[in-house]
């Protein structure tokens, strides 16, 4: 049996052209990149040339990128290195439908003392500039919203928020995670202060990723040691992590258009058979102004674990619009931010399709899901 994927929001398979960067590094390219002999440099050229790539995908100053772990560390050192940065008392506005990387930093934070607006985005998803101007306070220091939902795929006003935050003098950090690559991404145009990338989201290896820092941007460490990454973070760089995420930033760049448009064109289909073919379905969230791989769907009377179970033996894996935390299935926080019933949220969920999927592979996945939900529904009713 043929086994399908279809869960790229989770993670992407490395790209043929990134796996020969990550294994040409691996085995030529093993000198610490601060050492400045022969081989020290020849690991920072890697470092640098990949700094000037991303740089190019986001339009931004490469010295303004800094290498990370991945996208929770970048969202760490923006939201506590602002907020460490900061004088006392200092107040934090996000979203109630933020990645639990922006979240949970946020917790801790406000078991400190720091104020934490945590805004409603209403069914579709998508926020109200007006409201972030509303929450605004005077010891406002950080505003941080996701510019793309990892679940639903909706895409916030970043350019909007960023202009209010501005004239307020507040820094605003943006989660990139779900955008980089799958929408156009421009610093200057965004005018943002932080911007959070992870490069296994965009078919480079796990373990690496970035943050974007606006120069003049003040951020208090988060870890200590030496001075690497212009004393931003310190640890010995990941070369070949790195140099695969710059080979990955450069891959997007040049097919990013033509992918969306075809990705798009797959979701629209798959959505359309679906909300045609099977009974007691819908979108969660906006169709409107999303990445265009990200489909969120309902099945109503259904338990999504036992769906992702039932499509994975018909080999098609995709993931639940709720979130699975020591074996307790727990109704996914954005679903039920947005206004879904507990019962709705667990029977949701979220297809993310990627470079290698298909027309074939999408009208039979509608097939496996026309049988599944039928034969679920079918064996509920006698339970």
């Amino acid at each position: 049996m043929q086994h399908v994927y279809i869960d790229h929001n989770a993670t992407t398979p490395v790209a043929p052209e990134v796996l020969e960067t990550v294994v040409s590094c691996l085995g030529q390219v093993y000198g610490n990149a601060s050492s400045i002999h022969h081989f020290g440099q020849g690991a920072k050229q890697k470092l640098e040339s990949a700094r000037r790539q991303l740089a190019l995908l986001i339009h931004a100053n490469p010295a303004e990128l800094v290498f990370t772990s991945g996208g929770t560390e970048a969202d760490n050192m923006a939201v506590l290195g602002v907020c460490g940065a900061a004088p006392r008392p200092a107040h934090v506005i996000t979203t109630a439908i933020e990645h639990p990387a922006v979240l949970s930093p946020a917790a801790h934070l406000e078991r400190e003392g720091v104020a934490i607006t945590r805004l409603r985005v209403g069914a579709s998803g998508i926020l109200n500039p007006d409201d972030v101007r509303g929450a605004l306070r005077p010891e406002t220091v950080l505003v941080s919203v996701m510019h793309a939902n990892n679940e639903l795929g909706t895409i916030q006003p970043i350019a909007e928020i960023a202009r209010i935050a501005r004239e307020a003098g507040v820094v605003f950090h943006v989660d990139g995670v779900q955008a980089l690559g799958k929408i156009p991404v421009d610093m200057e145009a965004l005018g943002v202060d932080l911007y959070s990338m992870s490069g296994h989201k965009l078919y480079a290896p796990k373990g690496v990723g970035a943050l974007y820092i606006r120069k003049g941007t003040r951020l208090a460490p988060i870890s200590f040691g030496g001075h690497h990454e212009r004393d931003r973070r310190p640890g010995t760089e990941n070369v070949p992590g790195v140099a695969a995420f710059g080979a990955a930033a450069g891959l997007a760049a040049r097919n990013l258009m033509a992918d969306a448009e075809r990705l798009a064109n797959l979701r629209d289909r798959l959505e359309n058979a679906v909300l045609d073919r099977i009974q007691g379905t819908g979108i969660n969230g906006s169709r409107w102004g999303r990445t265009p791989n990200t489909s969120n769907m309902y099945f109503d009377g259904i338990d999504g674990e036992a769906l992702v179970i039932a499509l994975d033996l018909r080999g098609f894996a995709v993931s639940t619009g709720a979130a699975c935390s020591s074996g307790a299935l727990t109704p996914s926080h954005v679903l039920t931010a947005i206004g879904l019933s507990s019962e709705r949220a667990r029977a949701s969920m979220r297809f993310s399709l990627g470079r290698s999927n298909t027309v074939e592979q999408v009208d039979a996945l509608v097939s496996a899901l026309e049988a599944s939900v039928a034969h679920l529904r079918r064996i509920s009713v006698h339970a």
